[in-house]
């Protein structure tokens, strides 16, 4: 016990800022990218927007591409690339690469979900006043799709969470590389629970903002 113990205190605080750095970066890339692709997807195949099907369906092979490889493939298939962009393969921030990728994909889909869900009446009636497209994504899409946004977010950040815990198989830090490497590989079975434990507290308690943040933004 002591010395799980002594091992939590050593090491588990810089697996904790490793997870945050992978959750952080890969989640902004989401915000920026996943949202973007999401709303050219959900506008290119709306008949009240801007319907392109070639655009739309060009954009969907290359999403559901991304989303169709296991994470730990593309954790391997990515390492050209990721050597390439932050000149090394180790680490939180290389481990940052594919889970961007991976996150950018999964949020596109769920944020063209959340904006498919908001009523075609209200978005046909601001159409209907003359307001203009950016009028509308701000004041209408966007505030009437925000409960789903929080959800998609969430549902997002929860699945990152998985994904880092991965990300220790090929060097990548964090969490999961401190269950592997005690846990697993040492047999330090105390490491494992611990972390295990951990990873559950995390994710009830980002699911318990996610709720809270939705419900406060879901109009009444």
């Amino acid at each position: 016990m002591d010395s799980t113990w002594d091992i939590l205190q050593l090491e588990l605080p810089s697996a904790i800022w490793e997870t945050l750095i992978m959750i952080g970066i890969s989640l902004a890339a989401s915000l920026v990218f996943g949202l973007l692709i999401g709303l050219i997807l959900y506008l290119s195949s709306s008949p009240l927007f801007f319907p392109r099907r070639t655009l739309n369906a060009v954009m969907g092979v290359l999403v559901n591409v991304i989303r169709s490889v296991p994470f730990v493939i593309l954790l391997v298939l990515l390492i050209p690339l990721t050597k390439l962009i932050v000149n090394t393969t180790i680490g939180p921030v290389a481990a940052s690469v594919p889970l961007a990728f991976a996150s950018v994909a999964f949020f596109a889909r769920l944020v063209e979900g959340a904006f498919s869900e908001v009523d075609k009446g209200v978005l046909e009636a601001a159409i209907a006043t003359g307001a203009g497209l950016g009028l509308i994504l701000r004041k209408v899409l966007f505030v009437e799709a925000m409960p789903g946004l929080i959800r998609a977010t969430t549902v997002t950040v929860i699945s990152l969470i998985g994904y880092s815990a991965m990300a220790g198989l090929v060097g990548g830090g964090g969490i999961g590389d401190l269950a592997i490497q005690y846990g697993y590989y040492r047999y330090e079975t105390g490491v494992m629970i611990a972390t295990v434990l951990l990873l559950i507290v995390i994710v009830q308690g980002a699911q318990f903002v996610g709720d809270w943040c939705a419900r406060v933004f879901t109009r009444k």
